[in-house]
Parts: C-alpha cells; structure tokens; sequence
C-alpha cells in the first residue's frame, strides 16, 4: 500500500500522523514552500460549537495521542449587537494560532511528523492517481472536490481582517452580531497574543456590495471594537478574502480516494471555524486505510454537524438588527448563560428549533 497526501494542513498531517502510530509511512506533498505559508490569523475551538466534545484539546489527547497546544484557553465571550451587550464568564474553548508562526496548529502537527514533505510540489491528483495506491486529498480549499463534480457549494463568503495592535486580555473573545457591520453575518475579535489581535468580518458574498461599503463596515468594526476596549487599535497587517466556498462533498470516499480537510467539507457554517472536523477527516481517513472502519461511516458526525451549522447559519441571516438585540438580550439571562456551562448541543438544539422556518432540505 502506497499512500500520497495532497496537501500538508490540518487534515493532511493528522492523517500522516494516525499512519504512523500504525507503521505505515507517506509521501506528503505541499504546493507552498513551508507548512502553514499564509498569513498569521487566530482562530478558535469553541466548545459551544464542539459539543458533547467539551475540551477539544483534552479530547484530541485522550482519544488519539494527537497533541496541541493551543495560544491560550477562552473563558470570557463578549457578544455585541446594535443595543444589547452579554458577558458569558466561562470556559468556552481555546484560541490557536494559523498561518506563518512558529506557534501555529498546523506546524506543531509538522514538527511530529516523520513522513517525508515534498515541498514547492507541482504533482497533480492524476498523477499521484497512477504512482500511489491512495490518495489523500487533503489541499485545504474545495477546487479539486468541485473539479470531481463531487463538491456540492452551500455558501460562498467574503471576509476582511488584520492584525491590530492593543492591550489585549489573552482569553476575551469578542463577537459582533450587527448588520450595519457585517449583513448577514458576524465579527469577531482573537487575541493572539498580549498585544496582538485579530479582528475579522465575515458575511455571504449576495450582501458584500461595493468596495466603499465594504470599507465602510470595516471603519464601524474598528470603530466598535475600539469602545469596547476603550483604546486605538492601530493596524500591522491586513488582509481580505473573496469566494470562499462553503460546501459539502457528495461522497467522502471515491474508489481509493479520500476527501478530507476542506475538500471533504470541513468548514462549519455557522461561524466559519472547522479546525476539529479538519483534523478529524484525517484521523477517520488512516483509521479507515488501517482497517479499523469505513471512512464513510467515521464521517457521518460531521456531515450532521455541518447541517446543523447550516441551519444555524440560514437563521441568523434571517435575523435584522432588533432579532440580533433579542438574542443577545437572551443570552444575558441564567438560560442563555446555561447553554455554555452545560452538554446541550448548541447546533443541534438550534437547528431542530430553526429548521421549520429556514426551509432547509439538505441531504444528510
């Protein structure tokens, strides 16, 4: 057996790393010249999103001697809309580090691995197809899924963020729900570190209008951001993506192909963060070429979840600015502050509610 793997993030590695405990090696190949060559950005597992999975960090140990560490753990969340404030005091996740850091998930994965990595590779899928028995297509963004007619698009989305510049405190994540900012979507602020965050918006591309409204949300957002910190927020990097399809694949496994990471369908809806099911992908995927299931079967979870997350995600589109007031007012109270400290399935509670007013007919 002869195995390849397209692509050398978060789901790519993993699988390179569950295949080694097992003794089988593989051929990695990365088309950048380095693990994580992006540009540096947080992002987080939130426990109110992972659940029953409480402590991804923890879980990821115990369950498959996979080892991170994250930048820092979450216990305070801030959700802002146009009128209402709510301050959940909790543990709620952890922040971790992307992109060209030393710190980042995807090169502590790197840094365990022992399978060789062929950078700056131009293999193609074919032809890794004709030398490998398996391949791992593992690329981190849907082309190759969409290429394969295997890929079916629910989202597409547009984000602007930058790294800003402050007093930060190292477990505060902030989260903005406000159409005026971002229409039909969110922001939110990571801090990366003591004096460093990052702040991004995100929201469908059928309400990112022109490039003066985008830059006119941007200004809000700083603004917003700014008097919720009491302080200037001056800029060090910045950066904007356009047309990042969300989506699902038709079918995890074709023949001796695997679809994993983002080609399988990783990316969560609702507030965009996928980085357990990206790993996971790749955990199921050596599972499955170590013959302990079928990759079909592992997945199914995760198929659910992004449902779930879609469901959520065509709710809060719904939603004007009184709506988001309405629920961030709800989230003040001893329920709404229940829904952190407990095992209630966030995703799964709110999409059972919602899924009767959004239409949703996905397969599952």
């Amino acid at each position: 057996m002869r195995i390849a793997i397209m692509g050398a993030g978060l789901s790519g590695l993993s699988c390179a790393l569950m295949l080694e405990k097992h003794g089988i090696s593989a051929d990695i190949f990365e088309k950048r010249s380095r693990v994580g060559d992006r540009f540096v950005n947080g992002e987080a597992f939130m426990s109110f999103l992972t659940k029953p999975i409480d402590d991804v960090v923890r879980y990821l140990s115990e369950e498959f001697h996979l080892y991170v560490k994250p930048a820092s753990a979450i216990s305070c969340l801030t959700f802002y809309s146009g009128r209402q404030k709510a301050v959940i005091e909790a543990h709620s996740g952890f922040i971790t580090l992307r992109g060209r850091h030393r710190h980042a998930l995807e090169q502590q994965l790197a840094e365990q691995v022992s399978s060789p990595v062929h950078y700056h590779s131009e293999r193609t899928y074919e032809s890794l197809q004709q030398d490998y028995t398996h391949v791992i297509l593992a690329t981190g963004d849907a082309s190759y899924a969409a290429n394969l007619r295997n890929f079916q698009e629910y989202l597409s989305v547009s984000l602007k963020g930058a790294i800003i510049e402050g007093n930060f405190e190292r477990d505060h994540v902030r989260i903005w729900l406000d159409n005026n900012i971002a229409p039909q979507g969110y922001a939110y602020l990571l801090p990366i570190s003591s004096t460093k965050a990052n702040l991004v918006m995100a929201y469908p591309d059928t309400s990112a209008g022109s490039k003066e409204q985008t830059e006119k949300r941007w200004q809000l957002l700083l603004e917003a951001a700014s008097q919720a910190l009491q302080q200037s927020l001056p800029i060090n990097d910045q950066f904007q993506i356009k047309n990042y399809k969300i989506g699902m694949c038709c079918s995890p496994r074709i023949g001796n192909t695997f679809f994993t990471g983002n080609c399988f369908g990783s990316i969560m809806p609702f507030l965009g963060f996928g980085q357990l099911e990206s790993i996971l992908t790749g955990i199921y995927a050596a599972f499955d070429l170590c013959g302990y299931g079928r990759y079909e079967e592992f997945t199914k979870p995760l198929r659910k979840s992004f449902h779930d997350s879609m469901v959520l995600r065509q709710g809060m589109e719904t939603l004007n600015n009184d709506g988001f007031s309405f629920i961030v007012k709800q989230l003040n109270t001893s329920v709404g502050k229940r829904l952190f400290s407990s095992n209630v399935n966030v995703m799964r509670a709110g999409s059972m509610l919602l899924r009767p007013f959004t239409g949703e007919r996905m397969r599952r």
